[in-house]
């Protein structure tokens, strides 16, 4: 009894109520409902002779029982392993000892029943009644399933004894709890009505979810002494079971009238982040419509994506007007149910279903409220999530919400179990249909927030200007060491003012997600401690700067196989930094920076500019470009972006035969609503052209950059990473031969196998010896990482180049090689040596990794 009398102490009672309350109900929920209508408050510390006990045993707060090891960042891998977790609060975390993966995988099966009705009071209509099925329909935990089969077993009785001890009973039916009526507040208003009763022999009244009296004399919560739906933990289970599963369904048919309209249009121009583990559905096309809300899925984007009708803008203004409707409809949905999650900062103080939160209520955010919430969290774009910030505001509160409660804030890092397989079976009855589903594991809210967040963060930098870089340490002047805080954030305040609407809204929207993140990992520190959050951080994807002083030191492996996972794990976290790229300033005359950049010059003059457009535009490209650059073991692009001029920006960009090529990119002071000025940096000190579109003065000939002929650049609409993508797929091609309009359909000819040998040798010379004996910055750990993680497959091309090589002399400019005979061997254009000398640096770059 020592255990429940200790709980009751942490929710704020004395020990002499807590032993009072426990000896007349001998439930501690009952106990602590009791003791939170004031029945108790007569009591003292002292009364009866009590002795007071300093005891500190655990709570026995109900936790799923543990099924299964599974090991990952979401692990209590302290407790697991016999150690002690540093910080932390296990007596409250309901699923702490639980070792959670996204390398897990369940098999259940489900029953759907065939739906009940019932008429609607007052009304000829009739509504659902949520089956048992669905009512229990997810990858269970622990002993979640046998608390939803006792609760919804209870409230399907037709009768509730008197707590009094009478001998009458209450009449109440499943209707009064699991009705799905149209609207979620006509739902709650019919619970209101009808869940506290008069017992028709005692008079006293009873409340039909838990069957205890209700007594609202001594309630100390004076904001909800009149809403009866507060009573009880089992209320608190039922409104979130039900307001989710309304919830779901409304968020599935939006998918759903997405997914047909989708397949009417011709164009779709959104992106989509592909997820952990896409679904394979197999029975019938119910399925797709049952289980849709797993599916992270964008709103459409972009020109004439209102299928063929119309290709000017009016379809587009037609969907987001459709979008934003949607959106409000789910955004006041999750408002409403809002109101009933566990929350110990609610006006009034918590009430006792905040304490103890219900295990039923856990089991259904779990399942139902994480899936709608990661699909949208799944949203790549920034910026559409800004202009939809009615839905994302109110998600971002729920996020705040869950992870403020220390029963629930390790839900934020559980990874997800989504589904990756159905497989229906209808009866001969066509009223049951049977379902195997395959649940796997995959990111969990928190994981799907840091790219969110990455982006957050890159938005801010493009939003806030740039800014001079900070001098060496000074002493403060007597003006700066009056200023206060609070001056300090005025000043800023008065700053951001000045900007744009629309820079007001997208930074408002930036600095409520990494208030919401920083929140999170708060609330995780105090439940799970600072080693699970350490290692939960450092298993996500960031955004690194300068700063930290990273070097990369990844392990490939022993097979190409590992080697490949081991590269595309890196380049995922390598592909997007901020660095410093200034040189030092020489005339203190002239504070402005100098860079290490093609375009200096431009740069300088933009040194002190504001321009809100551009601004807004950069960004929005940021935070693009943070989680959406390709990254592949044939070609990827690193980008690195100065930490105080967002505006330049240098690019690593692999070709087909893993080799890197530097370019500059300048966003100039008409950034978006021009391109943006490219320079290609891998000449060979300006002597080679390794493409007829690359030339050796520098000079990128792309369309999209209006330096060549065909589709350009499309004001406010185009984006770098368009031709970031253009540069590396059209360009850095197999055959670039092909490039030059002339020799186009000369693919596999004479002329093209040479000037690829031609090619081949400019590239050992100066993409591959060049790069790695003087690295340009700031990529030189990218390069050494690259080759290294590369080697094996490196070498074997080596050799194959060799074979190829047509023993020709190196021409500079390759678009006049198909005239030259053959000179001599590959020894004497001086192939055969430079191989000699990368394979021996290769073989030291192994050796240096292992």
């Amino acid at each position: 009894m020592e255990a429940e009398i200790q709980q009751l102490v942490e929710m704020g009672a004395t020990y002499a109520q807590a032993s009072a309350a426990l000896n007349q109900y001998k439930d501690v929920m009952q106990a602590a409902e009791r003791f939170f209508e004031g029945k108790f408050d007569h009591i003292k510390d002292g009364d009866g002779d009590i002795e007071m006990s300093t005891t500190t045993s655990e709570p026995k707060l109900l936790r799923p029982s543990v099924n299964g090891a599974y090991a990952d960042y979401d692990s209590d891998y302290e407790e697991m392993n016999g150690m002690k977790a540093t910080g932390g609060n296990a007596n409250v975390d309901p699923y702490s000892g639980i070792f959670f993966s996204k390398d897990r995988r369940e098999e259940v099966i489900e029953i759907e029943e065939y739906p009940e009705t019932v008429h609607i009071p007052g009304s000829s209509e009739t509504v659902n009644l949520l089956s048992q099925g669905q009512w229990m329909k997810g990858c269970p935990e622990g002993g979640e399933q046998s608390f939803l089969f006792s609760l919804y077993s209870q409230l399907s009785s037709p009768a509730c004894p008197c707590p009094q001890e009478c001998g009458a009973s209450i009449t109440r039916t499943k209707a009064d709890f699991f009705a799905l009526y149209p609207e979620f507040s006509s739902y709650i208003q019919r619970l209101q009505s009808s869940v506290v009763k008069t017992c028709p022999r005692c008079h006293s009244k009873v409340c039909l979810a838990c069957g205890e009296p209700v007594s609202t004399e001594h309630e100390k919560h004076v904001t909800t002494r009149d809403d009866p739906l507060f009573h009880c933990s089992n209320l608190q289970g039922i409104i979130l079971g039900v307001g989710l599963s309304m919830l779901e369904q409304v968020f599935n048919e939006q998918n759903q009238e997405q997914a047909e309209s989708s397949l009417d249009s011709s164009t779709r121009t959104s992106k989509r982040r592909k997820t952990d583990n896409p679904t394979n559905h197999e029975g019938d096309d119910d399925d797709v419509v049952y289980y849709a809300g797993v599916q992270g899925r964008k709103a459409k984007g972009g020109t004439g994506y209102d299928g063929d009708a119309t290709e000017d803008n009016t379809g587009q203004l037609k969907a987001l007007a459709a979008q934003k409707t949607k959106d409000e409809k789910i955004g006041k949905l999750l408002s409403a149910i809002r109101v009933y999650l566990p929350n110990l900062n609610r006006d009034g103080g918590g009430r006792t279903s905040d304490y103890l939160v219900h295990p039923t209520a856990l089991a259904h955010l779990r399942r139902r409220f994480n899936h709608v919430c990661s699909s949208l969290l799944r949203n790549d774009s920034l910026a559409d999530m800004s202009d939809r910030s009615i839905l994302y505001f109110e998600l971002l509160e729920w996020l705040e919400t869950i992870s403020n409660h220390e029963a629930l804030a390790s839900m934020m890092a559980m990874p997800i179990m989504v589904v990756a397989s159905v497989k229906a079976v209808t009866a001969k009855n066509n009223q049951i249909r049977e379902r195997t589903i395959i649940y796997e594991g995959s990111s969990g809210p928190r994981e799907l927030l840091e790219g969110i967040a990455m982006q957050a963060q890159a938005a801010l930098k493009g939003l806030e200007g740039h800014r001079v870089p900070d001098s060496l340490p000074d002493e403060l002047t007597e003006e700066q060491k009056r200023m206060t805080v609070d001056m300090r954030d005025k000043a800023e305040e008065q700053i951001i003012m000045t900007t744009a609407d629309e820079n007001q809204k997208l930074l408002r929207f930036c600095r409520r997600i990494l208030s919401t993140v920083k929140a999170i990992d708060r609330s995780l520190r105090d439940t799970k401690g600072d080693a699970f959050v350490d290692r939960l951080q450092s298993s996500i994807p960031s955004i690194f700067s300068s700063s930290s002083n990273r070097h990369y030191r990844v392990d490939g492996g022993s097979t190409e196989e590992s080697a490949q996972r081991a590269y595309m794990d890196w380049a995922t976290r390598a592909r997007f930094e901020y660095c410093d790229l200034t040189t030092p300033v020489v005339d203190e005359a002239d504070p402005t920076p100098h860079f290490k950049f093609f375009y200096d010059n431009e740069a300088r003059i933009l040194a002190n500019s504001d321009i809100p457009r551009r601004s807004l535009a950069i960004a929005k490209e940021l935070a693009i470009l943070t989680t959406n650059l390709p990254v592949s073991w044939g070609s990827s692009i690193f980008l690195r972006v100065d930490e105080t001029r967002v505006d330049v920006i240098k690019a690593l960009i692999t070709g087909p035969e893993g080799t890197p090529f530097l370019f500059d990119i300048f966003l100039g002071p008409s950034y978006n609503q021009s391109p943006p000025s490219v320079k290609y940096m891998t000449t060979n000190g300006g002597k080679y052209r390794f493409n007829p579109n690359l030339y050796a003065d520098g000079k990128v000939c792309l369309s999209l950059l209006g330096t060549w002929q065909g589709p350009g650049w499309v004001a406010g609409k185009s984006t770098l990473l368009q031709v970031l993508i253009s540069i590396q797929s059209m360009i850095l091609c197999d055959e670039p031969y092909l490039n030059e309009p002339a020799w186009s359909t000369s693919g596999g000819s004479p002329a093209s196998r040479a000037y690829s040998a031609n090619v081949r040798r400019m590239v050992v010379k100066t993409a591959m010896l060049g790069n790695l004996k003087t690295p340009p910055e700031p990529f030189a750990d990218i390069i050494r990482t690259h080759f290294r993680l590369k080697a094996r497959s490196i070498l074997k091309q080596l050799d194959d180049w060799l074979s190829k090589d047509d023993a020709k002399s190196t021409s500079a400019d390759g678009g006049v090689y198909s005239n030259i005979k053959p000179e001599g061997s590959s020894s004497s254009n001086g192939l055969l040596k430079d191989v000699d000398e990368m394979k021996k640096i290769l073989k030291k770059l192994q050796e240096d990794g292992t």
